[in-house]
């Protein structure tokens, strides 16, 4: 790689950076001296502070308010494959240590010091989802580096999400290396999926609530239960495995629910899994004017709350998700209240828990608190990394 171009900052601007994170403004940058609009989207820069010190390596973005990430934190090292071949061996050296078998996020953005990039395995095939232009321009050397940590069969770039858009990407779906097949074989807590990789959600299966699934098998046996926002079954297939009587799963798209039906018939729990499809509020409001109760509700929404404007409209949303679902629950019974919002803080969320049941005359006693697993670590100094939660509540006669 040829010298590269210095991105300087402002006078005090390089505290953050010097306290662990990894983001740059464009207010923060001296561009008097180092004007963005000489920059190209997605090189990699040398970081100084207003002294002319060396804070590390960045890949610059000069077109949106983030304006720059840091890559490393040594300008001897630029993100090249072989950095991301021993970020890769980190990574995984933390999932091994987690969990027996190959199914996990790999790689977790900025948490693995790899800003912009993600990815899933699922066995021998590694999905991969790029949001920077920065990581976009070493598409060819992250397979490579892949290739040589995992050998993996296959590597899809699931590169739809809406983060491209802000970078001034297009999106796509394309394969990377290898031998991509539509779907995926993936086990969660000892119950086996099936995931559509190309056509589903995001990479095909969300592996961020595992450790809140896990603990549905403490409170689900011989009950009847009700998922709401099922997706795949990731929540409902897990309580019929754990000894529910009866599970409902509720999701607006056929495809996902048809995927339900298959997911509960591979663990042959089919008996027990019936599928509704529908918009999960029309659908709850029926099922309270059918009278049916249920011992158990998981609620796991999208995010409600995708940026900050939205925040006053998906509160409510969460607000009337939850009481609606409490009116549905039997004596005692246990509500699973989940969010992926990141603009929702947790204790927003026990608020929205504790205002539903008491609009509705009932009191709430939260039980569990669910985060998202290790192989979605936190960066201490990067709070929107610690994004999903899950409240297990009894609601319980006021």
């Amino acid at each position: 790689m040829s010298a590269l171009a210095t991105l300087k900052l402002k006078v005090h601007e390089d505290r953050r950076l010097r306290e662990g994170h990894l983001w740059i403004y464009s207010n923060e940058v001296d561009v008097a001296a180092t004007p963005l609009k000489n920059f190209t989207a997605g090189e990699q820069v040398r970081v100084e502070d207003s002294k002319g010190k060396c804070l590390g390596i960045a890949t610059v973005n000069p077109n949106t308010l983030i304006c720059g990430r840091l890559v490393s934190r040594d300008e001897k090292y630029p993100l090249n494959k072989s950095l991301l071949v021993h970020r890769l061996q980190v990574a995984l050296g933390l999932r091994e240590a987690l969990y027996p078998q190959p199914f996990y996020r790999l790689v977790y953005g900025d948490s693995d010091f790899l800003p912009g990039l993600v990815i899933d395995r699922f066995g021998d095939v590694c999905v991969v989802q790029i949001s920077t232009v920065g990581m976009e321009l070493l598409k060819a050397e992250i397979v490579e580096a892949l290739e040589k940590v995992l050998s993996p069969r296959g590597i899809l770039f699931k590169n739809n999400g809406k983060m491209r858009e802000v970078e001034g990407m297009p999106g796509y779906v394309e394969v990377g290396a290898g031998e991509v097949p539509n779907e995926v074989e993936l086990i969660e807590n000892g119950v086996k999926f099936i995931a559509p990789i190309r056509e589903g959600q995001k990479t095909g299966w969300f592996y961020d609530h595992r450790d809140a699934r896990a603990e549905l098998a403490h409170w689900v046996k011989g009950k009847r239960v009700l998922d709401v926002f099922s997706y795949i079954g990731g929540w409902g297939v897990q309580a019929a495995v754990f000894g529910a009587s009866e599970v409902v799963c509720v999701d607006s798209s056929a495809f996902a629910l048809e995927l339900v039906q298959r997911n509960a018939a591979l663990n042959d729990v089919g008996d027990k899994v019936r599928i509704q499809q529908g918009d999960a509020f029309d659908v709850m409001t029926a099922l309270k004017q059918a009278n049916e109760k249920f011992d158990v509700i998981i609620l796991d929404p999208p995010a409600f709350i995708t940026r900050r404007k939205d925040h006053k409209n998906g509160l409510l949303a969460y607000r009337r998700a939850n009481e609606l679902a409490m009116r549905l629950l039997n004596r005692e019974g246990l509500l699973i209240s989940g969010s992926c919002s990141m603009h929702l803080a947790r204790e927003e969320l026990v608020d929205v828990v504790r205002g539903a049941s008491r609009h509705i005359d009932r009191s709430a006693q939260i039980v569990h608190h669910g985060h998202q697993g290790g192989d979605h670590p936190i960066h201490p100094a990067i709070p929107e990394t610690e994004y999903l939660k899950s409240i297990f509540a009894r609601i319980l006669p006021a």
